[in-house]
């Protein structure tokens, strides 16, 4: 009888790994794998990297294998297992391992690491809304609206509220009905904002601003439950922030954010159907135009500061609605054309935003996008697309297919592309074309498209070479709890095993080279993806940046995480 189990395997006839033919196997499998790997996205970047950058990638890798095993595990010491009650595995759903990851080695490593552009925001979830609330508190003239009495869990819950600057003295309508009486009557003049008891009237009105934890885990209710409550959000916030002072100081604090968190470019998209009003004024504006200086002038003083000396500087992409009629489109067209020509460096490009599945197509709008590029052409500004297109569950139906148009209209990149995975032909055009992907993991998983980023499409993406960058959506609405794309990089590091150090660096590069630093023609735009690091443009100066930022990001690793080289390139 065989003592042990290889002699047994022996006796039994099994093959030996060591047996030729096994070997012979393995070889080709070894093959197969790396013939595999050439086509991933960032097949060229690993055939270049120096000495200090492969020594870094290993030492992450080391420590992320390390933490799925000993942090991201329930298989704790029977002493402590009684005391943990999480839900724990390596790649668990973003709001079940907020508070964990950020204690970790690996969030230590994301969170310096530089990470290029942040190409994919919308400006007013961006802000954090605790720091907005008490931005109101503090305002002079703040006065809080609603069309009807607040009385019901349900009212308090979805019923529409918003704020608003008022010169009316707060003692003249003291002695108006509360908001929260039956009594109370919508007017023109709202009642004052009142701190008293505020603590409870902060925490309800910041359930009003952001999706809680508990509404994204219910994946069952579905995308247009979760949507429901998205949307609801925007105009709460929008009332509150879109007031010159608050806005000011709102905005300088997200600059600081993003600056600190490695990002050194911004494109905001926002939607441009806000009411702005400028400091002391009871009536918004007529159009964007101080909006938009408010805009530029935060940007030019944050540059600076030594804050911000090394921030390159942010653009907005021109937004509106995706299910307003042709008319108000056309209406946000005109107004976005005017814009541009006031604010040329600016404004970067045009979207439609909103619930795709709910909004209309691409094909129901191609009339009239192809009067905005007749309108840009006879006004001499160039306003290229940067459409959202296939945020969206669907397979072959009208907001799947709002990938194609997106690409036949000429879109320089495509916001999130969840769905275009699912079509092997678009995914070659969108390599030809060299339109990048603007992945947004977090915001995808909360607004349940996916369950947690080991169910996301990013690793097809990836794996078939489709240039993608990571961006972060609506991280203060989406519950980041900060700014910034570091989350949004951990989760695509620790949850796949294919996305190490380097593939995350090759998505930053990626940000570089499709940011829209400036205008450029069709062919330009093109020739500064193409050239990457060896060209002559802005783009390239900017990779060269970031490939001296990353040397220097590389080499802290290898200092800081010693203890994980074993020297073994």
């Amino acid at each position: 009888m065989a003592n042990t189990e290889n002699e047994w395997e022996i006796e039994e006839g099994i093959p030996q790994f060591g047996d030729p033919f096994i070997q012979q196997y393995l070889k080709g499998r070894d093959a197969l794998v790396m013939e595999e790997r050439k086509r991933r996205h960032d097949a060229n970047l690993r055939k270049s990297l120096s000495p200090i950058a492969a020594r870094a990638a290993k030492i992450v890798s080391q420590i992320r294998s390390q933490e799925q095993n000993e942090v991201w595990t329930n298989g704790l010491d029977e002493s402590v297992a009684h005391q943990v009650d999480e839900i724990l595995y390596p790649g668990v759903m973003f709001n079940l391992a907020k508070g964990r990851m950020e204690k970790t080695k690996l969030w230590k490593i994301v969170e310096k690491m530089p990470k290029g552009s942040l190409l994919h925001a919308h400006m007013d979830a961006m802000f954090d809304i605790e720091f907005l609330i008490d931005q109101a508190f503090s305002t002079p003239g703040i006065h809080m609206f609603a069309p009807k009495p607040l009385i019901t869990a349900k009212d308090y819950e979805a019923a529409p509220v918003c704020f608003r600057y008022s010169t009316q003295p707060l003692e003249a309508s003291e002695d108006k009905p509360s908001i929260w009486s039956e009594t109370y009557e919508a007017s023109s003049r709202p009642p004052p904002l009142s701190p008293g008891g505020e603590k409870g009237f902060r925490e309800w009105l910041t359930t009003r601003c952001i999706i809680a934890p508990e509404h994204s885990y219910h994946h069952h209710h579905g995308v247009d439950a979760i949507w429901s409550i998205f949307t609801n959000t925007f105009p709460i916030v929008d009332s509150l922030l879109m007031y010159e002072p608050i806005f000011r100081a709102c905005f300088r604090r997200l600059l600081g954010q993003l600056a600190q968190d490695g990002i050194r470019y911004v494109e905001f998209r926002i939607g441009f159907v806000f009411e702005f009003r400028k400091e002391g004024n009871d009536q918004h504006e007529e159009n964007y135009f101080e909006w938009c200086r408010m805009v530029e002038d935060g940007i030019a003083q944050f540059k600076q500061t030594d804050e911000g000396k090394d921030f390159y500087g942010a653009r907005i992409i021109y937004t509106t609605l995706r299910w307003f009629t042709n008319e108000k489109i056309v209406d946000s067209m005109k107004q976005c054309i005017e814009t541009k020509q006031e604010f040329p460096t600016l404004i970067s490009g045009f979207d439609l935003v909103g619930q795709e599945d709910n909004g209309r197509p691409l094909v129901d709008l191609v009339p009239v996008l192809f009067w905005f590029r007749k309108q840009c052409a006879e006004a001499g500004v160039d306003i290229p697309f940067f459409f959202h297109a296939g945020e969206c569950l669907g397979d072959g139906d009208a907001t799947d297919h709002n990938l194609f148009d997106a690409i036949l209209l000429g879109t320089r990149r495509i916001g999130h592309g969840f769905s275009l995975y699912k079509h092997p032909l678009l995914i070659d055009l969108v390599k030809e074309k060299r339109i990048l992907i603007e992945c947004c993991p977090i915001s995808n998983e909360v607004l349940r498209l996916a369950s947690s980023i080991k169910s996301h499409p990013l690793p097809a993406l990836l794996s078939r070479g489709v240039p993608v960058s990571l961006c972060n959506d609506d991280p203060a609405i989406l519950g980041h709890g900060r700014n910034g794309l570091t989350h949004d990089f951990w989760q695509a590091l620790q949850g796949l095993e294919n996305v190490d150090l380097i593939g995350l660096s090759m998505m930053a590069q990626n940000s570089i080279r499709w940011s829209c630093y400036e205008d450029q023609s069709t062919a330009d735009w093109k020739a500064g993806i193409q050239n990457g690091v060896m060209g002559k443009g802005l783009k390239s100066d900017r990779l060269r940046d970031f490939g001296s930022d990353f040397e220097k990001f590389c080499e802290w690793i290898v200092l800081e995480f010693a203890e994980f080289d074993d020297g073994d390139d």
